[in-house]
């Protein structure tokens, strides 16, 4: 039998909260809190009690929707550019026909929508804006960094052992060790095997 992993903690700018991904430092908002109840519903090294998360929402129905909305903004009148982002979201079976102001407004309205979700449309949406730039709020940008973090190939997780990934645009980071820093949207890239460069490391 395998010991039980030691449970880390976030360090945030206003109060302290269990982090059972292991990866996460600095946590500037405490929207991020629904972030960690979701992740730790998944990740291998969570000790968390089940049945105890009752007064945590973990819905992302609001950050979907403005991923959403920002897709819109950069797909313009090109139809097929919407169907792909819809394709790449894993949002085009559930609505096949409707443009994407009304896929912002039903998600808005409908069901709630796990960090997965979030991390999938804000995929699509990097890839639909290709070079162009993306104004991600933070706490959207911090969130999806940090779960794709634990979700990457190996080799990219290799990549990142033992160090500290800080955001110079965004008020996060996450890991331990040695800092490597880059904007939101390159570690974005990144984890998000968008690119290839990993964050350099801090001289």
């Amino acid at each position: 039998m395998h010991a039980m992993a030691r449970t880390p903690h976030v360090t945030s700018h206003s109060s302290r909260m269990p982090c059972d991904s292991g990866l996460c430092r600095h946590i500037p908002s405490e929207a991020y809190a629904d972030a960690m109840s979701d992740l730790s519903r998944h990740l291998p090294l969570s000790n968390r009690p089940r049945g105890d998360e009752s007064g945590v929402s973990g819905d992302w129905r609001e950050a979907v929707a403005h991923v959403v909305d920002l897709a819109s903004t950069l797909a313009g009148d090109d139809a097929d550019a919407a169907r792909r982002f819809l394709a790449a979201a894993a949002l085009s079976e559930e609505y096949p026909t409707a443009s994407l102001p009304h896929v912002a407004s039903a998600i808005r309205v409908g069901r709630r929508r796990r960090i997965r979700a979030l991390v999938d449309a804000t995929r699509a949406l990097l890839a639909l804006a290709g070079t162009r730039p993306v104004e991600l709020p933070p706490t959207v940008s911090g969130a999806v960094a940090l779960y794709a973090s634990t979700r990457m190939p190996f080799e990219r997780r290799a990549a990142l052992r033992g160090t500290s990934v800080r955001a110079t645009d965004a008020e996060w980071s996450f890991g331990r060790g040695p800092v490597r820093e880059a904007t939101a949207r390159e570690i974005l890239d990144f984890v998000l095997a968008l690119g290839d460069t990993p964050p350099p490391m801090v001289r």
